[in-house]
């Protein structure tokens, strides 16, 4: 038993209907989050210190003074640029149907921190978060005291979710765990191997930190492959980016994986919930089906088919099945979902010029509309004037929005950065009444769209489905 927990009934295996354990923990919910959110926080733009970030040397020993709950399990690494957070939910879900126990680790949230943290399927519970937080809060304080210095919100996070990985009865075979920004120098990045190392489609982001070309940006990714593992990379726009990875590989003697090379996916059937594809593989032809939309998700659920496949060449049993049904289950809110209809509503979390494109094809492909109406707010430091050439030719109104976040860029500045592109663009200084203008010259056959952070999506969810508030 850890420290910190009184563990009630065990968990039963993966698919069946697992008790939680019971957590005495004299900690709320509320104040794990007051305690989580006193550190430095990249994603919020909250720094404590002069570090803007916690290094892996502090990680490293933050993990080590918890006796290393990162190990003890085989491990899945997935980064990229695009699709990283849907692929990796698939690869979990595909692995669940197995019946293999597992975890995922994902960021950011919409709502809940809780949703970072996923065992078997179902979030963790906000006692289970507090309790974790409680259990860890010694190691954090030491740490943050220590030669290393700065402990940030997210390290905190990823140290809570191996912690509360290794606290599950019986234990977890399985852990998924998504990057949060970049790789080589990922909060995430503390293993010396894992099994496979995802890489998903790398596009420019962050580059005031990981880089200013595709190339330097999939260095930094590349560097979450490790010696004995095996590297799956998703289709790639830009050619470099393929032979960075191949270079990564052969200086640690890890496999590659491209997968256009032995997988091709053509679609069969979109429609407004759903849509069916059949890929043609190494094992021949399989019919798949999945409720994400947008020909992206189709080479998202590709790449986590050949995971499933490299994991069989290592002697894992996956069936047909499993995959199928895994894919078919995943379901990813705020990617392209349908909030409402006439007029038609769809919310889609598209950060930057390369996904701005992706939801421009998907909402051309996947819905029928007369005029478009967008709603867009974005983080000061992303690339909105890329965002809106691909989607300003589509748009009859462009209502630009700030959020709740203090790195929310000023919708007048946006309107300064995109205005001239074509469509009309106003400002509002909330997403909810970014979407009553919206709506306001909405008929019932047309459609508004709501993109450029999940900031945005989060409080378009919470005013249009009552899905809760962000940041709790």
């Amino acid at each position: 038993m850890l420290r910190g927990y009184a563990c009630g009934a065990p968990r039963a295996p993966a698919g069946a209907n697992r008790q939680r354990a019971v957590y005495n923990s004299r900690m709320e919910f509320g104040d794990a989050l007051e305690y989580l959110l006193s550190f430095t926080d990249m994603e919020r733009g909250v720094q404590k210190s002069d570090s803007p970030s916690m290094s892996l040397a502090s990680m490293r020993s933050l993990l080590g003074r918890l006796n290393d709950p990162h190990l003890g399990r085989r491990t899945i690494h997935v980064t990229g640029s695009k699709g990283k957070g849907s692929t990796a939910a698939m690869i979990a879900g595909i692995l669940r149907r197995e019946g293999l126990s597992t975890s995922l680790y994902t960021s950011p949230h919409l709502h809940s921190f809780t949703e970072r943290i996923t065992i078997d399927g179902a979030h963790v519970s906000p006692e289970e978060f507090a309790a974790g937080i409680e259990a860890i809060q010694p190691a954090v304080a030491a740490e943050q005291e220590s030669v290393h210095g700065n402990v940030s919100t997210f390290g905190i996070l990823t140290a809570l979710f191996f912690w509360l990985t290794r606290a599950q009865v019986p234990r977890i075979e399985w852990q998924v765990v998504e990057v949060g920004l970049g790789g080589t120098y990922d909060a995430t990045n503390v293993f010396e191997t894992v099994d496979v190392a995802v890489i998903t489609p790398i596009s420019l982001e962050h580059t005031a930190i990981l880089g200013n070309t595709t190339t330097e940006i999939a260095q930094d990714k590349a560097g979450i492959i490790k010696p004995g593992s095996i590297c799956v990379l998703a289709p790639q726009h830009d050619p470099a980016v393929l032979e960075v990875v191949m270079r990564r590989c052969q200086e640690v003697s890890a496999e590659l994986l491209y997968v256009p090379d032995r997988y091709e996916a053509e679609v069969l059937e979109r429609h407004v919930y759903g849509q069916s594809f059949r890929v043609r593989g190494p094992r021949g032809p399989l019919e798949l089906r999945t409720p994400l939309l947008g020909r992206h998700q189709v080479d998202n659920a590709m790449t986590a088919l050949a995971v499933a496949d490299v994991l069989r060449t290592r002697g894992h049993h996956i069936s047909a099945g499993s995959v199928a049904d895994g894919i078919a289950h995943t379901r990813v809110p705020g990617r392209l979902e349908v909030m409402a209809q006439r007029p038609l509503v769809v919310a889609d979390g598209a950060h930057n010029g390369e996904s701005a494109a992706a939801l421009a094809a998907a909402l051309r492909d996947y819905f029928e509309w007369r005029k478009l109406f967008l709603v867009i707010g974005t983080m000061r430091d992303k690339d909105v004037r890329a965002m809106g050439f691909e989607l300003a030719r589509l748009c009859e109104l462009i209502v630009c929005t700030s959020f709740q976040s203090p790195r929310a860029m000023d919708p007048f500045v946006m309107i300064q950065e995109i205005g001239f592109l074509g469509p009309m663009a106003v400002a509002e200084a909330s997403v909810p009444e970014a979407i009553e203008t919206a709506l306001v010259h909405a008929d019932e056959e047309d459609l508004v769209c709501i993109t450029g952070s999940l900031y945005v999506v989060a409080e378009a969810r919470a005013y249009l489905l009552g899905e809760g508030a962000t940041g709790e």
